[in-house]
């Protein structure tokens, strides 16, 4: 699901700051420690508390006992990855490694999701906001809100990145680029959407075989969410209906 893996960014120098925690592996603490050398770790900022970013916070404060752990809250969560945890708040200015980063929710991917946002270099370090190459999974059964999503996607494209350190894939040179091709692609799904539940095409499962034909079991699961997402913010819009398992479109 995350292609390569997923990336942490670490940021030497007066305050020596990991960006995500990753999942504990120890051949990846022990990297972050070599490349320390006898630097104590000083923090550890989160940008949201999903398994592939957070899990790995109980091995690095095992690990790195100096270190302390900031994330935005996310109570029904955060108490899966049992960790110091300090909250961050949208707008806090953070130091970080040399210089200074400031806190940007952009909730959507989760509720919790964050970006850091160096302004001097106009560099956003990302986490799931973006992924090169690919659209960004809206988990609509577990808190994902595709409204939110597309917001945070508008509110990151007006603070104009030059590039965006993202959690997975290549760093991206052209975010604005990027991300605007991300709000066409879902305006762009949105109609397709619209356009079967009219021809009567009613779950988000039937839509998902129709607009996902031939993608891989493993995948299916997270488009038909994906799907649902796309509902949800259509009934919000007023443009449909839910009864029992069914989608129509308002007035049928």
């Amino acid at each position: 699901m995350t292609g390569g893996g997923n990336w942490t960014w670490l940021l030497t120098g007066r305050v020596p700051t990991l960006i995500d925690a990753g999942t504990g592996h120890l051949r990846h603490i022990d990297s972050i420690a070599e490349a320390l050398k006898s630097l104590p770790l000083a923090q550890v900022l989160v940008t949201h508390a999903h398994s592939d970013h957070a899990s790995g916070a109980p091995v690095l404060a095992e690990r790195m006992p100096s270190a302390r752990f900031f994330k935005m809250p996310w109570p029904e969560r955060d108490a899966r990855w049992p960790a110091p945890w300090e909250p961050l708040h949208d707008g806090d200015v953070v130091g970080a490694g040399d210089t200074a980063l400031t806190v940007v929710h952009t909730p959507g991917h989760a509720p919790d999701h964050v970006c850091f946002w160096h302004g001097e270099s106009r560099t956003l370090f990302g986490g799931d906001l973006a992924i090169k190459g690919t659209t960004v999974y809206i988990p609509s059964a577990h808190h994902g809100d595709l409204a939110a999503y597309l917001a945070s996607v508008e509110r990151v494209i007006a603070l104009q990145p030059a590039r965006i350190l993202p959690a997975h894939g290549t760093v991206i040179h052209d975010p604005v680029t990027v991300l605007r091709r991300y709000l066409v692609h879902r305006r762009e799904r949105e109609e397709q959407i619209l356009d079967l539940v009219t021809q009567g095409v009613e779950t988000p499962e039937a839509i998902a075989d129709v607009l996902y034909r031939g993608l891989s079991d493993a995948l299916m699961s997270r488009a038909r969410e994906m799907v649902g997402a796309h509902l949800i913010k259509l009934e919000r819009d007023g443009k449909v209906i839910r009864r029992g398992e069914a989608w129509h479109m308002i007035g049928e």
